[in-house]
């Protein structure tokens, strides 16, 4: 499907709703092309994934409300409120993050509003990325390795659950009360329960700590433990009984040639151009087997990738947190000028 021919698509009555809903009918600041036809992935069985920003209302703004989201399963379009989007981004959710990075003919209609968010984009960028972008790609492919893992194998199996963990402390700071680098330390050790085989541990030095936030940390390093011994979860059973686990792993890669772009040059680069041969190569099945299970190839290639953002963490340039005074201002300048109808 081109460009024109999504554009007459939502010219069409089942996407009318985004001109007569009442959190979007004259509030719309961007609506863009999301899924695989942002990517440039998109085949003749892809889906129109459509997403869009839009502001809340004068007495939204002035009451504190936010209607966060509007979302139409029948077409697969969700607008995201202006205050929400903001939050997603300064996370760099990568399933919001990538609405900033289009190619400019993939926007379906921009306002100055929404002009400015994109003039303003990198204010959001920061190492925050190496965990949503990189953290999940690990996850996820480690998840499908470890299906595989033999006992032999114990020690990689525990060794990957470990680095997951170590993925989801990287943003503990931004959700627990904040405790020094050095005050907890985890390593790979031979068990105290199981002869033969490897263990994680912890060393933890923490003083004044507030024990729900410790509860909470405990919690979720639970929580990565939890998913890892489900195995497979429904999704990507799901993915597996459709024959889409090629697809599956080409978003995930895609994930990483992202993150890369993120840290190294600052730039959002959602339509993958340049990586379009081999990230289709990918869906189209070239990295399973026989089994349709991801080859020692895909692996490898995966472990080149984790070493590559490894490298990036220490020479990008980006900050640990987003530019909040930045962000805060831009977003106290939008809401008054929608208040004072200066728009």
């Amino acid at each position: 499907m081109t460009i024109e021919q999504i554009k007459e698509e939502i010219t069409k009555p089942e996407y009318h709703f985004l001109g007569t809903n009442p959190y979007l009918a004259g509030n719309m600041m961007l609506i863009g092309l999301g899924g695989s036809h942002a990517y440039g992935t998109n085949n003749e069985n892809s889906d129109l994934d459509i997403r869009g920003i839009a502001h809340n209302t004068p007495s939204y703004i002035l009451s504190g409300r936010d209607f966060e989201q509007v979302v139409d399963v029948p077409t697969d379009t969700v607008i995201y409120s202006f205050d929400k989007i903001v939050k997603l981004l300064c996370e760099a959710n990568p399933n919001t993050i990538e609405i900033v990075g289009l190619k400019p003919e993939q926007y379906l209609y921009i306002s100055s509003l929404g002009e400015e968010i994109l003039k303003n984009k990198q204010m959001f960028l920061s190492k925050r990325c190496i965990r949503s972008f990189g953290g999940y790609a690990f996850d996820q492919l480690r998840r499908m390795e470890n299906k595989a893992c033999s006992k032999a194998e114990q020690e990689k199996y525990v060794e990957n659950i470990m680095k997951s963990i170590q993925n989801a402390m990287y943003d503990f700071r931004t959700r627990h009360y904040e405790f020094p680098e050095d005050a907890i330390n985890m390593y790979l050790d031979d068990s105290v329960k199981v002869p033969g085989e490897k263990e994680i541990f912890l060393d933890i030095t923490l003083h004044h700590y507030p024990l729900a936030d410790h509860y909470g940390i405990y919690s979720e390093m639970n929580q990565v433990i939890k998913d890892y011994k489900k195995g497979n979860n429904h999704r990507n059973t799901n993915a597996i009984t459709h024959d889409k686990l090629g697809k599956h792993m080409m978003h995930l890669v895609r994930l990483y040639l992202m993150c890369f772009d993120i840290l190294d040059n600052g730039e959002i680069v959602t339509y993958r151009e340049k990586d379009h041969d081999f990230l289709m190569s990918i869906r189209d099945g070239k990295y399973l087997d026989g089994q349709d299970q991801p080859t020692k190839e895909f692996f490898e290639i995966v472990d080149e990738y984790e070493a590559k953002l490894d490298r990036l963490k220490e020479t990008t340039e980006l900050p640990d947190k987003p530019d909040f005074k930045k962000i805060n201002e831009f977003v106290a300048s939008v809401n008054e000028r929608i208040v004072k109808n200066e728009i």
